[in-house]
């Protein structure tokens, strides 16, 4: 037990920068003594004494604003970074080295019996104001954006952010001329237009500004040809990009 209480205050000075001492994390910390409290209502759970685990999880939830089903299965070097606003359900499996954030929620999608609740693998972490839905499986060391909502399956070692979570890839930074003087002409945030932002939106976007450049110089190559052939070309006004920018909903 002393072992356990000590990897749990050592994982906190791995986890949080922030942590200054053992005294610090021993009488200041919100998710660690929701742990050692979940390791207490989890213990009476288990052997039976229902009453007394949920009334002690009660307790904890007053003191650390975190809730935490005593039968929820936690394991080892587990880090509530902040915490307020946790809640972990009855039949939620949490592996070891995961970090969750304040805010998070790992719930049920169903009023049934049974298993409702999301799998954390190893190493898991999951940004603020998440929500993990069902009994879904989270892969080892895979991510959760914060502000996620997350109902279905995340392989091991992806990344998921949005509404509803979609796995996100970066790939490597390419850099194409006028890419960003397109996008300004279009009124298109210059920022969403990064190639390495990883959203796949984004992504779509940037693929359509290279597009457009590239017609644009093939453009600009006919019409040379067509003068060096003698063939009159009658050029015509093209609108101003401006009256159709993408505007803010303000």
């Amino acid at each position: 037990m002393i072992n356990r209480i000590k990897e749990e205050i050592n994982c906190v000075f791995d986890r949080d920068p922030a942590a200054q001492s053992v005294f610090e994390v021993v009488t200041a910390y919100p998710g660690f003594h929701a742990l050692l409290i979940h390791r207490l209502s989890h213990a009476c759970w288990r052997h039976g004494f229902r009453w007394l685990g949920r009334f002690t999880s009660h307790i904890g939830r007053w003191l650390t604003g975190i809730e935490i089903h005593p039968g929820a299965t936690i394991g080892r070097r587990f880090f509530i970074d902040h915490g307020m606003g946790v809640v972990i359900g009855e039949t939620a499996v949490i592996g070891d080295d995961c970090t969750i954030y304040h805010g998070v929620t790992l719930g049920g999608t169903t009023w049934n019996k049974g298993k409702r609740h999301p799998t954390l693998r190893n190493g898991v972490v999951i940004g603020a104001g998440a929500k993990v839905l069902g009994p879904i499986e989270i892969g080892e060391g895979a991510r959760v954006g914060s502000n996620s909502v997350v109902v279905k399956p995340v392989p091991a070692g992806k990344t998921v952010v949005g509404i509803p979570a979609h796995i996100i890839e970066r790939k490597a930074k390419r850099k194409v001329a006028n890419r960003d003087e397109i996008a300004t002409k279009m009124g298109f945030d210059a920022y969403g237009a990064t190639a390495d932002m990883p959203d796949p939106v984004a992504n779509a976007i940037n693929h359509m500004l290279d597009h457009i450049h590239q017609m644009d110089k093939q453009l600009e190559g006919m019409k040379r040809v067509l003068n060096e052939a003698g063939i009159e070309y009658n050029e015509q006004a093209i609108p101003e990009l401006d009256n159709y920018a993408i505007k803010d909903n303000d």
